[in-house]
């Protein structure tokens, strides 16, 4: 299977995923650990790609949706941000919101 089209299964076949350096056990950068805390503390149960382990896709994700840093952050299909925008989503509330309507 192609790079993209895998890219695109696992975002179509979660309804969040993260793609982060690491796992949420073991980040391998702040930015990642930061995003995957805030998942976890707003309940989410969320699929992660770890791209360290992946190089194809730390690759080619870029191309995906045009952005250019990692940790990328999905929710049902669209791609919600970064690092900075997951986190300003989970101190104003918006993220455990849409954590609760992903989870439906």
């Amino acid at each position: 299977m192609d790079v993209m089209e895998r890219i695109k299964q696992a975002i179509e076949s979660n309804s969040i995923i993260l793609f982060m350096k690491g796992s949420p056990e073991f980040p391998q950068c702040g930015f990642s650990s930061r995003a995957s805390q805030a998942l976890a503390e707003c309940g989410a149960e969320f699929a992660y790609i770890n791209v360290l382990a992946e190089p194809e896709v730390r690759e080619n994700l870029h191309r995906y949706a045009d952005w250019p840093t990692f940790p990328q952050l999905y929710v049902n299909g669209e791609l919600i941000g970064g690092c900075d925008i997951v986190l300003e989503m989970y101190e104003s509330g918006d993220l455990q919101t849409l954590v609760e309507q992903a989870s439906k």
